[in-house]
């Protein structure tokens, strides 16, 4: 569905020309309609999966109902049907105890349904502001009014401190601006009912307490917020009512007082999870990655990577932390050969690879998981098997002769499948019917198999549930264990601390400090991250 751009209701277009008219402020008019949403007995099926078995669920005004599961247990799928991105083959939705037929985008907003999405809904060549228009008629006619509409971002930008220019293009923005300007675009508009799918899973700290300032005025205001997270912590604290999922089925709705977040993750999953991931000792003397006054280019053209040195040895996990677009998609697309280095030099294995292609990297025993694992980790439209030799297809046994050894590709599949306890209907199936914790749990398989020397980690657990999380979170203990050298970058501080030996951290694409896990402190992290030096140090 990316791309596409749902119609608004004449309320809308009525409000946002008097806005463009006059300049005030662009509020929905008069209080949200919607006092109660109910679904009852909601079934959707795909090819070979379940995915909403008789679900209930509701939610009323003046509330946030978080809405929990892990990846696949339908949450997201439940959301889209009522969006009208789906259409349920048995159930039916009521809005103030009346049926309603949702079959479209355009039905949802014209009931006062809006939905944040956790998989963007933007046009990557076009502006933010031309982003955040699209769909909404223009004050001047046939002219374009996008310096009025850049206007309103800034505004927004600032009220809710998501801040992003107007004027650039989505391509060129960081995975987490990407996310800003997707809530923007829902703040821009107003909604009745407000679907937040996985907002704050690229938000600072600092940003999503202001987004929970703006989401508890909402709720006063009378909107019906729905709230889908995997952080139990920031359900405990802004939710009123909470609704699990397993498997496509509910299997606990309680009120958030009444509840731990021991026992919802529990519900989640089925069982109890592990604590912190337990490391041992392991001797750190041979660099397997070394990076001396590395720079590079931004998508805008200006220093992604200032002056990078660093060192990463076997057995350790080296975390680099920062909040996003400071310069960590720059460094791993540097080190991968994706990106042009301008100066300085890059060696794995004491082998100089700087501007060296990634087939050159990948011989080298360098192994990339990118934070975009649909975009630049799998071809969505291949299939589970076709995925799990991409890296490898030209080689033996894979192929001979220039043709595809199928029974090989087949036995690789079945085993990486199950060493990797993917879930998935079968090796035939297209990676994009996958959840997202599966589709990573493949990007691992895959990777791993090569038994590379160093793993460029970059966001592995993004938008993962707890029990994903955990599994990856073990896959790279596993790894440091037997000795493989990992550059961990991830915006999430918890992840970093939890499995990091060593700590550097990056701002606007310069390492501002080091410290060792033992000693880190995540005020001083925070402060680095905010670009205040310190004497950090091992």
């Amino acid at each position: 569905m990316r791309g596409q751009r749902p119609r608004i209701t004449a309320q809308e277009i009525e409000i946002q020309n008097q806005y463009m008219a006059d300049n005030t402020e662009f509020l929905p008019s008069g209080k949200p309609k919607i006092s109660t949403m109910e679904m009852r007995g909601i079934v959707k099926r795909f090819p070979g999966v379940l995915a909403n078995d008789h679900v209930d669920f509701d939610v009323h005004s003046g509330e946030m109902h978080a809405l929990l599961g892990e990846n696949g247990a339908g949450k997201s799928t439940l959301m889209r049907v009522l969006y009208g991105l789906y259409q349920a083959e048995e159930g039916e939705i009521l809005i103030d105890g009346h049926p309603v037929q949702i079959e479209s985008p355009h039905d949802a907003i014209e009931a006062g349904i809006g939905m944040i999405h956790q998989h963007f809904m933007l046009v990557p060549t076009l502006t933010v502001a031309e982003n955040v228009a699209l769909g909404l008629p223009s004050s001047r006619g046939a002219l374009t009014d996008l310096d009025r509409v850049s206007a309103r971002v800034l505004e927004l930008a600032d009220l809710y401190g998501l801040q992003v220019d107007p004027d650039a293009y989505v391509w060129q923005l960081a995975v987490g601006q990407q996310q800003r300007v997707e809530i923007i675009k829902a703040l821009y508009r107003g909604a009745a009912l407000l679907i937040l799918d996985e907002p704050t899973a690229v938000l600072t700290p600092q940003e999503v307490s202001e987004l929970f300032v703006t989401l508890r005025q909402m709720m006063v205001d009378g909107h019906a917020l729905i709230f889908i997270s995997h952080k139990l912590q920031e359900v405990m604290d802004i939710c009123s009512r909470v609704t699990v999922l397993r498997d496509g089925r509910v299997v606990g709705q309680q009120p958030i007082d009444q509840v731990t977040k021991g026992a919802l993750a529990r519900m989640m999953v089925g069982r109890e999870l592990q604590a912190q991931p337990e490391k041992e000792e392991i001797e750190q003397d041979e660099t397997r990655l070394s990076l001396r006054d590395v720079w590079a280019d931004n998508d805008l053209g200006t220093p992604g990577l200032q002056g990078v040195s660093l060192d990463l040895r076997a057995g350790e996990i080296l975390g680099v932390a920062g909040v996003s677009g400071n310069g960590q998609r720059e460094l791993a697309q540097a080190i991968n050969g994706l990106r042009t280095i301008t100066k300085g030099t890059v060696k794995a294995g004491g082998k100089d690879i700087t501007g060296a292609s990634p087939a050159v990297i990948i011989q080298q025993g360098v192994s990339y998981v990118p934070e975009e694992r649909m975009e630049d980790g799998m071809i969505k439209e291949f299939t589970v098997a076709e995925n799990l030799i991409l890296r490898e297809v030209n080689k033996q046994p894979f192929s001979r002769g220039g043709f595809l050894n199928f029974r090989a590709i087949s036995r690789q599949s079945d085993e990486l499948i199950k060493e990797f306890n993917v879930k998935t209907p079968s090796k035939d199936t297209p990676v994009k019917n996958l959840s997202g914790g599966n589709i990573q749990k493949l990007l691992l398989a895959r990777e791993l198999s090569r038994k590379p020397e160093v793993i460029i980690a970059a966001q592995p657990t993004r938008g993962l549930d707890i029990g994903a999380t955990e599994y990856v979170h073990q896959v790279l203990i596993d790894q440091r264990a037997e000795g493989t050298a990992i550059l961990l970058i991830s915006e999430d501080l918890d992840e970093i601390l939890a499995l990091s030996d060593r700590i550097i951290v990056i701002y606007e694409g310069e390492i501002m400090g080091e410290v060792s896990a033992e000693k880190a402190d995540p005020e001083q992290l925070g402060l680095l991250m905010a670009g205040v030096r310190s004497q950090a140090g091992e």
